[in-house]
């Protein structure tokens, strides 16, 4: 076994355990895929992260991102909490605008914005309304009717969501799923705020992998989702979100769609725990 630098940081929050955290494990060479799943298995936090040195030159870094089950090829709150964690301990950009990180999904842009981070979302993969047998498991895991869901759409960047969007926040909040009719499905659900307050949209993060589980801040999600709130003048092309709140947490994205059409998400990153770990 081998000592490695590891951090935990909780991400999409200013305030220590209220994000979403993730395991981030420095200077991952020599690993093998078995052992990473092993380590994240153990973890079980939704993902673990193995920084490793990049093998695209225009990169500064390259990311492998698991979760207790699979390795994705993308995700958002590891994206930010492992660059967070690559530049606390050192890390000097190729480009002092930003950082470049490679993972299986491609090369992934992030930007330092005062004390936060962003990353350019990367385009779905998968769009279009949800097939009909889907959307009818989904209504009767939700216990929804038909008429309750104001809109649905493909939203894949990678991890393979699915999204409903409902005719509010109360209405995102109210929900009771049932994990066992969520099976294989990852969903992401969103409603408005009322107006004039500090967020816009309410956001859940529904997974039926295992046992079932809600993720707290999940970036990924609520980077295809501004691409489809926006592009169909739902959501403005600055605006934040909430998430979390099932979970007793109070997660913040901060959502903006820029001159060129990019979409960047971005949150603020605290380190919670810091160390070594022998892999």
């Amino acid at each position: 076994m081998q000592q490695r630098p590891f951090q935990q940081v909780d991400v999409f929050t200013a305030t220590a355990y209220l994000g979403n955290p993730v395991a981030v494990v420095q200077r991952g060479e020599g690993l093998s895929d078995a052992q990473m799943q092993q380590f994240a298995r153990w973890t079980n936090l939704s993902e673990t992260t193995f920084l490793l040195p990049p093998t695209d030159h225009k990169a500064d870094y390259r990311l492998r991102i698991f979760t207790p089950y699979r390795e994705l090829p993308f995700a958002g709150h590891p994206t930010l909490g492992s660059c967070h964690a690559w530049l606390a301990e050192g890390g000097q950009p190729k480009d002092a605008h930003g950082v470049v990180q490679q993972c299986a999904a491609g090369l992934i842009q992030i930007r330092r914005q005062a004390d936060r981070l962003a990353f350019a979302a990367p385009p779905c993969l998968r769009s279009g309304p949800l097939d009909p047998e889907l959307l009818q498991r989904i209504l009767r895991a939700l216990s929804l009717r038909p008429g309750d869901v104001v809109d649905h759409q493909w939203v894949d960047n990678g991890p393979g969501w699915s999204a409903i969007r409902l005719a509010c926040a109360e209405e995102v909040l109210a929900l009771r799923p049932d994990w066992a009719l969520l099976q294989d499905i990852k969903l992401g659900v969103v409603g408005a705020h009322a107006p004039g307050g500090e967020t816009q949209f309410e956001v859940r993060a529904l997974i039926g992998e295992g046992a079932g589980y809600e993720d707290p801040v999940t970036g990924s999600l609520n980077a295809s989702l501004a691409q489809w709130l926006i592009a169909t003048g739902v959501a403005a092309e600055k605006y934040v979100a909430a998430q979390g709140a099932c979970l007793q947490r109070a997660g913040r994205i901060f959502v903006e769609r820029d001159g060129a059409g990019q979409v960047w998400v971005g949150g603020h990153a605290v380190t919670c725990v810091s160390g070594s770990v022998a892999i």
